[in-house]
């Protein structure tokens, strides 16, 4: 098949530190071109892919050191871009929130809409009822609560490539926290169990200038002067490994409804238990008492902390083997571009032994999975 991939411009694609969205698109467009599929990617112009890439601005927004910038027009541009190259692909895959919507009306029928944020803000539910044409795909089933009666289509769980973090068959003794200084992600909860517990923390973590009062004011005082904590500060892919390889467990104390957390999976990747509060789509990604702990009460979460080095970490890494491969997501988007083709209209199906095929413009494609 003919696929776009249309990312935000926030982070380069793959991030070069900390980023979730152009992460998993990364990841997805290169499991698709291994499949065998012929996949364009809209990004900026740094981006690493097996794909084609349609470079669409210099590069990308958070770390562009221009002080004046505007998303907005970013953006517009691309989507522009895109629209003018949409007879070329067969889906358009977009990753952009509901800001194609308003483009693309004529062309729903061709595009595939993933949802990587949290969804219970206001005017979101007014955007998806003026909308229903495009369909969406979650990335837990968690993340639907505030809108049901959105037109979804599948859930797919992100993944990411088997080689892209190394198995670490034991622990250095450190307890993990990875990921953004912010409230709804508790890293005062991780700095009170590691205290609770006497074991070492380390703390690889962005802080983003919205949070930067809640780091001066709250975490930072509890991080000097406290010997078990060291802030490392924020990572990359590179580091993560060593990082995430080298902890007994990562902590993972949201108090949001997270719609997915790909850190989780990125520790599972390295061998590594993950103890979760069971909020948002913690329970769809942790096995309890297999991958990790879930917990409901800061009690419950220092005595998990506290077992957690008595997991198998081979068995936590053949799980995510099976769970939580880049190929193993790919799969699962031909299955969603496999239904949206078949619902065209003007798509006649044929058979070729036991995978589906449709025509489109004369030309027989398969949408089935190859290998």
């Amino acid at each position: 098949m003919k696929i776009a991939q249309v990312t935000p411009l926030y982070e380069a694609v793959p991030p070069r530190l900390y980023g979730g969205t152009e992460r998993v698109v990364a990841h997805l467009t290169d499991a698709l071109v291994e499949l065998g599929h012929d996949v364009t990617l809209f990004a900026s112009a740094e981006a690493e892919t097996r794909a084609r890439l349609v470079p669409v601005r210099d590069q990308a927004i958070r770390l562009d050191p221009e002080p004046l910038k505007s998303d907005l027009a970013a953006h517009m541009t691309m989507l522009a871009q895109v629209l003018d190259q949409a007879d070329d692909f067969d889906v358009i895959h977009f990753h952009t929130d509901m800001a194609h919507f308003p483009f693309f009306q004529g062309l729903a029928d061709k595009t595939v809409t993933t949802l990587h944020g949290r969804l219970d803000l206001k005017d979101l539910s007014e955007v998806y009822e003026r909308w229903p044409q495009f369909g969406l795909v979650s990335i837990s089933d968690d993340q639907r609560r505030p809108l049901p009666a959105a037109n979804w289509k599948a859930t797919v769980h992100h993944g990411m490539p088997g080689d892209l973090y190394r198995f670490s068959p034991k622990s250095e003794g450190y307890l993990a926290f990875l990921g953004r200084i912010s409230p709804e992600k508790r890293p005062d909860r991780a700095i009170e169990i590691a205290t609770r517990l006497g074991k070492p923390l380390k703390m690889a973590a962005k802080v983003d200038a919205a949070d930067a009062a809640y780091w001066e004011t709250v975490i930072r005082p509890l991080v000097e002067r406290n010997p078990l904590i060291e802030f490392v500060g924020e990572i990359g892919d590179d580091q993560k490994s060593a990082f995430l390889g080298g902890a007994e467990a990562l902590l993972f104390p949201i108090d949001w409804p997270e719609p997915f957390g790909l850190v989780m999976i990125e520790a599972l990747a390295c061998g590594t238990p993950v103890v979760a509060f069971a909020c948002g789509s913690t329970p769809e990604i942790i096995e309890d008492g297999a991958t990790g702990f879930l917990v409901e009460t800061m009690d419950q979460a220092v005595a998990a902390a506290g077992r957690a080095h008595e997991l198998d970490r081979e068995a936590i890494r053949a799980r995510f083997d099976l769970r939580f491969s880049a190929t193993a997501m790919a799969r699962r988007y031909l299955d969603v571009y496999g239904d949206l083709l078949a619902r065209r209209p003007y798509a006649a199906h044929v058979l070729d032994g036991a995978r589906p095929m449709v025509r489109i413009a004369g030309e027989d494609r398969s949408f089935a999975a190859i290998g």
